[in-house]
């Protein structure tokens, strides 16, 4: 084969890998246009249309801006419903998310610790038992921990919601991997040598060292406890104490546009509603801003072992 012919074969072939490439890029093209009209512009709508009033809404085009006055009706009414009830139910989710993040962190970092670290008898079946109820749906838990907090007697108390929310068995699992993987054993070693107890050892030397994946840990409670619905919905009765989101429901209810009998004096809009939903998103989204960069640390962390 003479060498223009061969120059011939190679140029081919990258004419051919060129218009694959070009393939290949449009089809990611193609996707992301779908996930971005699927997803992006509900987005869109929500935020302008908390800039509305309940009428410009219907009026306008439904990407057509809206006003600061109309955003500062919207947040008026809001907060003026039922006497102030959508700022209850924000302190009660701070309160809820925070009191149980706290119990995480001290109950799901020390286990994952041990469960890594330390061998002692039924270690695999607890190790086992955590991933097992990992799996399982939050939703599929909620009958038996009703009955357990009502035979406690704390159906109704805020304790009914921050003990249950704070048995995280992911975060066990992510400090399991995370201590098995990502500790060398000859420092700790080291820290009892030099006269550290095993209490100072985790302290001192296992928990800085662990801070991304603490970070991560802290991060998903903290989304999950936020977000979780069922749970306060069954063991909280009243109003009062409620979570922003078993709160939604409540002025979802109230909306005519969802319920054609909540019309009077208590109703609200769907720019009203709108506002509260990006509200309850808000605290999320700026823990997430705020810790993103720990959050990638403890993503990556156990990913490789010296």
């Amino acid at each position: 084969m003479t060498t223009q012919t061969l120059e011939r074969t190679r140029r081919r072939r990258s004419r051919g890998t060129d218009l694959s490439g070009w393939g290949g890029r449009g089809l990611g093209a193609v996707v992301l246009g779908v996930f971005l009209v699927f997803f992006a512009v509900p987005l869109l709508w929500l935020l302008i249309a908390v800039t509305k009033s309940g009428g410009d809404l219907v009026r306008s085009g439904a990407f057509t801006p809206g006003s600061v006055a109309g955003l500062v009706e919207n947040w008026h009414d809001l907060f003026a419903f039922q006497s102030g009830a959508v700022g209850t139910w924000l302190v009660n989710s701070v309160m809820y998310s925070l009191g149980a993040l706290v119990l995480t962190l001290l109950v799901s970092v020390p286990a994952g610790y041990v469960l890594a670290l330390v061998r002692f008898p039924g270690r695999r079946l607890l190790l086992v038992v955590t991933l097992v109820v990992m799996l399982m749906p939050s939703t599929a838990l909620v009958l038996p921990v009703f009955l357990e907090m009502s035979l406690l007697g704390l159906v109704g108390n805020p304790l009914s919601v921050i003990l249950p929310f704070s048995f995280y068995p992911f975060g066990v699992y992510l400090a399991f991997i995370y201590f098995s993987t990502s500790i060398p054993a000859d420092l700790l070693a080291a820290a009892r040598l030099d006269g550290c107890s095993e209490m100072q050892v985790f302290l001192r030397v296992a928990v800085p060292l662990a801070a991304p994946v603490v970070a991560l840990v802290g991060f998903f409670s903290f989304v999950q406890n936020w977000n979780n619905y069922f749970l306060p919905f069954v063991m909280l009765p009243a109003s009062s104490t409620y979570p922003m989101q078993v709160g939604l429901t409540t002025l979802l209810s109230s909306t005519p546009a969802f319920n054609p009998s909540a019309a009077g004096s208590d109703s609200v809009q769907l720019s009203t509603l709108a506002l509260a939903t990006v509200i309850s998103v808000l605290p999320v989204l700026v823990v997430f801003l705020f810790s993103q960069r720990f959050l990638v640390a403890g993503l990556t962390a156990g990913g490789t072992k010296e």
